[in-house]
């Protein structure tokens, strides 16, 4: 009696099999101890079809960026609901951004060490994440100064800084909540909005911190 014949995977349900398992490995190993080897046993195919699929180590490294940044940004614009209060579309963005690195540890230790820390193209990838990231908080923060006043008193360049200073804060606290235990996505999230939120009610009340005795930092222009 022969051999039972076993369904063919469909590629693209092979394909990711083969990513979910370049993912662990790189996100855990690095991409340098990672070897193909291991990532093909990982996911239970041959080598050679790894290549077949993805070309090369460095390939399948790209691919794996591409599909965790779309994924991340993805997991904050869902969260964020437009006829929301400024406030709660904040807390949203950042809780789902928390949630989904938490969720995920290993695609986040991808994005967020090994692609910055291995050179051309792979901080580029990330660089365009994060760059999407920036500009959509940055639209956030926007929307609050509108809410808050009609004709808000905030310069173009300090809500670009504060979106550059709070995705960077959130990206640093993804991390160490990662590697701490006891801390959840929520209570990570809660810090950075109770932070945040407090010194926005500030500037949009008009009430910028400046040095004992000298001129506000933050100036009209």
């Amino acid at each position: 009696m022969g051999a039972v014949k076993t369904k063919r995977m469909p590629r693209a349900v092979r394909e990711q099999q083969m990513l979910d398992a370049a993912v662990r490995t790189f996100g855990r190993r690095g991409y340098m101890a990672a070897s193909m080897d291991e990532i093909a046993e990982l996911a239970g195919v041959s080598k050679p079809l790894v290549y077949l699929y993805l070309n090369s180590k460095e390939d399948l490294f790209s691919a794996c960026i591409r599909r965790e940044a779309a994924a991340l940004t993805e997991a904050v614009r869902a969260a964020v609901r437009a006829d929301a209060p400024a406030d709660r579309q904040l807390w949203e963005g950042l809780r789902a951004f928390f949630t989904h690195t938490a969720r995920y540890p290993d695609g986040w230790a991808v994005l967020h060490l090994q692609a910055r820390t291995h050179g051309e193209p792979f901080a580029s990838e990330v660089a365009a994440m994060r760059a999407e990231i920036v500009a959509f908080v940055t639209q956030l923060i926007a929307v609050t100064a509108r809410d808050a006043h009609g004709d808000p008193d905030l310069p173009e360049h300090d809500v670009a800084g504060l979106a550059e200073a709070l995705v960077g804060a959130a990206e640093s606290l993804a991390a160490w909540a990662n590697t701490t235990p006891g801390v959840t996505a929520r209570q990570a999230a809660a810090t950075l909005m109770n932070f945040a939120w407090a010194g926005l009610g500030n500037l949009m009340e008009g009430r910028a911190w400046s040095p004992s005795g000298e001129q506000p930092v933050a100036q009209k222009g």
